[in-house]
């Protein structure tokens, strides 16, 4: 049986990182500041991967987020997916060589298909992750700010098409809200794809991402919400979740944390 996975999405935006709800988004600190008040290295050690965002608006500065990305990469071991404003397989090739484990694409799905198979045939499609940001019946690209001629159902089917590993479903309307995740819609659209899926949007503590955890054809559970997932927490959710049962992963926490320690010391 395939373990389950628990998901950390940070949400990034010209040098800071976001606390963001219906993708309206609140500045929370730069990278020094989120490691010194949430001790990311440490939580992270109870994840199953990290995803990053780059969610600016406009142009995005592709070299300035790969940089951000190589700090983040720099002590964190686990897999990372990064992406956001990928528009050239230049611009995936950057994030590949800048410690991502995986890309993750949303606008061109729709803007850009061809490029879509160009990545998905030079990286393989268990290296791209698509996202998909909708609201009710609705997609929406480019942050959030564009509306697609497609209802949801039709556009994931059109984007597994496309050979994409994994689908990052995300609520714009359950964004950040901490009431859980959009499982309604999960529960319509989910027999019309094979591809693994990711839910985002919504979790605010460990019974949400038990929730989503619970039913079969999810493969992950994702938060963004850094105000409720802070200090031990994860740490503590993950331990209750395996306690109960839940297919996860089992990671020594002591173990990786000494490694970790280890493998700082010997940069040093």
């Amino acid at each position: 049986m395939l373990r389950k996975r628990i998901i950390f999405t940070l949400i990034y935006e010209n040098g800071f990182f976001n606390q963001s709800r219906n993708f309206r988004l609140q500045k929370v600190g730069g990278i020094d500041w989120l490691e010194k008040n949430y001790k990311f290295k440490e939580i992270s050690i109870a994840l199953d991967e990290l995803v990053v965002l780059n969610v600016a608006r406009g142009e995005k500065n592709m070299f300035e987020f790969s940089k951000t990305l190589e700090k983040i990469v720099e002590d964190v071991f686990i897999p990372i997916s990064a992406g956001g404003g990928i528009r050239s397989i230049e611009d995936a090739e950057l994030l590949f060589n800048s410690g991502a484990d995986k890309i993750v694409i949303n606008t061109i799905l729709v803007e850009d298909n061809d490029l879509v198979t160009r990545l998905v045939k030079k990286f393989g499609s268990q290296s791209i992750v698509a996202s998909v940001d909708y609201r009710c019946d609705e997609v929406f690209i480019n942050n959030g700010t564009v509306k697609v001629d497609k209802n949801l159902e039709d556009h994931l089917e059109n984007v597994e098409l496309l050979g994409v590993g994994e689908i990052y479903l995300n609520s714009i309307d359950k964004d950040g809200t901490g009431f859980g995740y959009d499982l309604k819609t999960v529960a319509k659209v989910i027999e019309k794809i094979k591809a693994p899926l990711i839910i985002a949007g919504g979790a605010g503590n460990e019974a949400h991402l038990a929730q989503g955890l619970n039913i079969d054809c999810i493969n992950a559970v994702a938060t963004a919400n850094l105000f409720n997932f802070i200090g031990d927490s994860l740490v503590k959710s993950r331990e209750r979740l395996l306690n109960d049962r839940y297919s996860l992963a089992f990671w020594d926490i002591e173990a990786a944390s000494e490694l970790k320690n280890s493998l700082i010391n010997k940069k040093l």
